[in-house]
This record gives structure tokens, C-alpha cells and sequence, in this order.
């Protein structure tokens, strides 16, 4: 019958037979061209890789004096009775201090290692549970700062030379 002539709708209009491949490569072509060429403009223009290896960074080497370091003061577990039981606290503080004071404030720590040791563990013994329990432990670290800030002094300017104590690790438990 009739089987070489192209189909239609009922309307009267050609069926589409597939997909323009021609127009799709076309399009992938001119694409790959692009990326080719702008590959090659920016390796170009860029700087060398030696050259950029050879930039240095100004104070790379060198520590800024306003930034911060964290000594540790204390890791140790420390007693308290103010319940009427024995509970032992794990504890690790640290002080966070600048680096201009760094150097002072390990010096004065080892100086009086017995001392600073001494006065946090009566600290935490005179501290009441509540204080010991508190989800930020504000009271004692207030306390503990305070007491380091005497030990420890202050900077020729006045400022003080520990910037912050933290208290990452404060575990209690009952000891019998």
C-alpha cells in the first residue's frame, strides 16, 4: 500500500522522527571548544607555579602576639566531703593566655606547681555540691580564675595575664 509516504496527524501536520543529533553535536563541540580555550587563557595569564611557590606569607613564621594558647594547669582528681560523702572529682583546667604572656605564665606555673595545686584542690574541697554540679561550672571557675589571677599577676600594662580558664573535664562520682 501507501508505505512510503511519511505519516501524519489527523490534522494534516508531519510526525517528528527522533532526536536533531545533528544540532546536539554541534552544541557539544562548540562546548568543549569553549572550555578548551578558557582552560588555556587562565593557564596562560596565570602566574607560574614557581613563582607562586615562591610568594611568601608576611608573619607566617613568626606567632602574633594577640593570639592564644591553652596550658594545662591541672589533670588530676580532686576530693570533696560537703555532702557528708566522699566524691572525687575528675578534673582538667586549662588557662588560656596570649603569646606575649606564654612564656611568664609557664615559667611562674612551674615555679609554683605545689602551690597553684594546692589552692585549686581547696577549691573544689570547700566548694558546696550544688556548685560542683552546676552545667557550667560558673562559681568554680570564677573562683579558680580569681585565684590564679593573684598567683600569677598581672602584665606590666595592667592587663591580666590569663585570659580565660576553662574547665573541659569535670567528672564527679561518689568514692565508696
Amino acid at each position: 500500500m501507501a508505505q512510503d509516504a511519511p505519516k501524519t496527524e489527523p490534522a494534516g501536520t508531519p510526525v517528528k522522527k527522533g532526536l536533531p543529533i545533528k544540532t546536539i553535536g554541534i552544541v557539544a563541540v562548540l562546548m568543549v571548544l569553549e572550555a578548551a580555550a578558557v582552560f588555556f587563557f587562565v593557564g596562560k595569564t596565570g602566574p607560574a607555579p614557581q613563582a607562586a611557590a615562591a610568594q611568601e606569607i608576611h608573619g607566617a613564621g613568626e606567632p602574633d602576639a594577640e593570639s592564644t594558647v591553652e596550658l594545662p594547669l591541672i589533670a588530676d582528681r580532686l576530693q570533696n566531703m560537703q555532702t557528708g560523702r566522699v566524691w572525687i572529682w575528675d578534673t582538667e583546667i586549662y588557662l588560656k593566655v596570649k603569646t606575649r604572656n606564654e612564656e611568664y605564665v609557664t615559667k611562674e606555673l612551674a615555679r609554683r606547681a605545689a602551690e597553684v595545686q594546692e589552692g585549686v584542690a581547696l577549691i573544689f574541697r570547700r566548694a558546696p555540691h550544688s556548685q560542683l554540679k552546676e552545667p557550667g561550672l560558673e562559681t568554680i571557675n570564677r573562683q579558680v580564675a580569681a585565684y590564679i589571677s593573684g598567683a600569677i599577676g598581672k602584665d606590666p600594662e595592667g592587663h591580666e595575664r590569663v585570659e580565660r580558664v576553662m574547665i573541659p573535664k569535670c567528672k564527679g562520682f561518689p568514692a565508696d
